[in-house]
C-alpha cells in the first residue's frame, strides 16, 4: 500500500483493518511517518513531530492486538493535537517564542480520552501566535503552507490541523476555535471540521475570552469527524463549563438526512463583503439541500448588524491578557497581535461590562432567531486562500490587525455557542477549496453532523487531493 493510499485513509477504515488483522499498526505508522517526512518541508504543519513517539505506540498498539488484549475504537489511529492545547509528554509552545521549549505537566482532557480509545499522538499542529489571527504564520514556525498551494493561506488558528488534513497525514485532527478557527482552516484547506456546542467536549486550561473557544475535530470525511467527537466529547471535572450530558451516538445516526427541515439560508448576514467566486459556490451548494428534501429560503438576519462591532472590541480587549509580555518580547512577536493588544489599552472595567450586555442580548437574539430554523446556511468564510504573509488579500482593505473583515461568518456563533460546521463546497477557477458553513440549534451536534452527511453524499469532496 503506497504512502498515499495511507495518508488519506479514513480512521474508521483504517480501525477496522487494524482490529482484522489486515494491516500492522507498526507498518501503517512507518508508511505514515515516511509520507509527513517527504511532504512537510513544503507544508509545514508540525511544530513538534514526535516520530519516534508514535513509533513506540505503533509498537505497542501491534503487542495489544496480538496478545488479545482491549482494543478501543481508534487502535492504532493517529491523531495529532493542536499546539494551542496542554501535553505532559510534547511542549505546547502557542506559536510564540515567548513559550518556546515550554512543557506542561498534564494533558488537557481529549488527549487521554484518545489515547484510551487506541489512538497515537502523532504531534503537535502549528498556530498563530496565542491563536490571535486566521492566517497560517506564526513567529516561532513561520508559515505553514496550504496543501493546495504553497506559500497561501491554510487558516488559523488551527492551521496545522487543517493542513495536515488536507495533506494526508493521517486522519483525525484536533483543532479550537474562538472566532472560527476550525472552520476556517477547513475552508482554505478543503476538509470538514466542527466546531461543538459550547461544553459538549472540555477544553483545559479554560479559556479567558468570556467563554468563546470550542474543541472539535477536523477530518477529510463526517464520519471521522462523528467518531472523534464520540471520544472527546462529556463532561469533565476539570471544566466547569462542561455539558452534563455525554455524547449521542453520532456515527450510527449520521445517515437520517434532512428531509422536512427547514433550512435559512443568508449569503452574507446583511454585513459581510464576500468575493464572487465563494458566493456563487455557496449558492450552488444551498441548492443541494432543497435536492435533499429540505425547505430552503434565503432570510434576513437582523440579529447580525451588532456583530461587527462587539467582534472587534472583544477581540482586541481580549487580546490585553499578554500585555505583560509587550516590555521583553514585543520586538518579537508578530507585530499585528501588538497592534491588536494595544488597541484596547485603555478600555476600562466599565466599558467592557457595557459591550458585554450588548453581547447577551445578541446572543439571545441569535436563539431567538433560530427557533423558525433547523439550519442556517453561509459561507465558511469571505474569501478563498491567499499568500500566507499577508494579513488581508490585495484586493481587501488593508489594517494593522483586522482579519475579521474576511471572517464574519463564524464568531457570531462562538458567542452564540451554536455548533457550527464547514463543508467543502467546490474549489475556485484557480483550484482554491472553498468551504460552506452548516449552522445547528444550541446542542443539535447531531443535526450538524447529519446536514454535513447529507450533502457529502450528493457532493463528495475526500477523493479530491492536493498534488504534493
Amino acid at each position: 500500500m503506497d504512502s498515499e493510499t495511507i495518508g488519506f485513509m479514513p480512521a474508521i477504515e483504517l480501525a477496522e483493518l487494524i482490529r482484522t488483522k489486515k494491516i500492522s499498526p507498526v507498518e501503517y505508522m512507518r508508511a505514515l511517518l515516511d509520507r509527513i517526512t517527504a511532504v512537510e518541508p513544503k507544508v509545514n504543519a508540525f511544530a513538534h513531530l514526535a516520530a519516534d513517539q508514535a513509533m513506540e505506540g505503533a509498537k505497542r498498539a501491534e503487542a495489544a492486538l496480538m496478545s488479545g488484549a482491549r482494543i478501543g475504537r481508534l487502535h492504532g489511529v493517529p491523531a495529532t493535537i493542536k499546539d494551542l492545547a496542554i501535553t505532559k509528554d510534547m511542549p505546547t509552545q502557542s506559536g510564540s517564542k515567548i513559550f518556546a521549549g515550554h512543557q506542561p505537566t498534564e494533558d488537557t482532557p481529549v488527549v487521554p480520552r484518545l489515547r484510551d480509545e487506541g489512538a497515537i499522538i502523532l504531534g503537535k499542529t502549528t498556530t498563530s501566535e496565542f491563536g490571535w489571527t486566521g492566517v497560517s504564520r506564526s513567529p516561532l514556525t513561520g508559515i505553514t503552507s496550504n496543501p493546495w498551494k504553497f506559500g497561501y493561506n491554510a487558516g488559523a488558528s488551527s492551521a496545522g490541523a487543517g493542513a495536515a488534513s488536507a495533506a494526508g497525514y493521517g486522519p483525525l485532527h484536533q483543532g479550537s476555535d474562538g472566532a472560527g478557527s476550525i472552520r476556517m482552516p477547513s475552508h482554505f484547506c478543503g476538509v470538514f471540521g466542527l466546531k461543538p456546542s459550547f461544553g459538549r467536549v472540555p477544553y483545559y486550561p479554560v479559556g479567558v475570552g468570556d467563554l468563546t473557544s470550542h474543541m472539535g475535530p477536523m477530518t477529510r470525511s463526517v464520519a471521522d469527524s462523528a467518531l472523534m467527537l464520540e471520544v472527546m466529547a462529556g463532561p469533565h471535572f476539570l471544566d466547569y463549563t462542561t455539558l452534563e450530558a455525554g455524547p449521542a451516538n453520532y456515527l450510527a445516526r449520521l445517515q437520517e438526512g434532512v428531509k422536512g427541515k427547514r433550512i435559512a439560508y443568508s449569503p452574507d448576514l446583511g454585513v459581510a463583503r464576500v468575493d464572487p467566486e465563494v458566493a456563487d459556490l455557496v449558492k450552488a451548494a444551498v441548492a443541494r439541500f432543497t435536492e435533499l428534501g429540505a425547505i430552503v429560503e434565503e432570510v434576513p438576519t437582523p440579529w447580525a448588524k451588532e456583530g461587527p462591532e462587539l467582534i472587534r472590541f472583544f477581540w482586541s480587549a481580549h487580546m490585553t491578557r499578554l500585555a505583560r509580555h509587550l516590555p521583553k518580547w514585543e520586538a518579537e512577536m508578530d507585530p499585528g497581535l501588538v497592534a491588536c493588544i494595544k488597541d484596547s489599552e485603555n478600555v476600562s472595567v466599565a466599558q467592557y461590562q457595557e459591550m458585554r450586555e450588548r453581547k447577551m442580548v445578541y446572543v439571545a437574539n441569535i436563539h431567538r432567531w433560530f427557533e423558525d430554523w433547523d439550519f442556517l446556511l453561509t459561507p465558511s468564510v469571505s474569501v478563498a486562500a491567499f499568500p500566507a504573509e499577508k494579513l488581508m488579500p490585495d484586493h481587501w482593505p488593508t489594517h494593522a490587525w483586522d482579519w475579521v473583515m474576511w471572517a464574519e461568518f463564524s464568531y457570531p456563533f462562538n458567542m452564540s455557542w451554536n455548533p457550527a460546521a464547514s463543508v467543502p463546497c467546490g474549489f475556485t477557477p484557480a483550484g482554491l477549496p472553498v468551504g460552506l458553513q452548516i449552522v445547528g440549534k444550541r446542542f443539535d451536534d447531531l443535526g450538524v453532523l447529519q446536514a454535513s452527511a447529507a450533502f457529502e453524499q450528493v457532493q463528495p469532496w475526500a477523493d479530491k487531493r492536493p498534488k504534493l
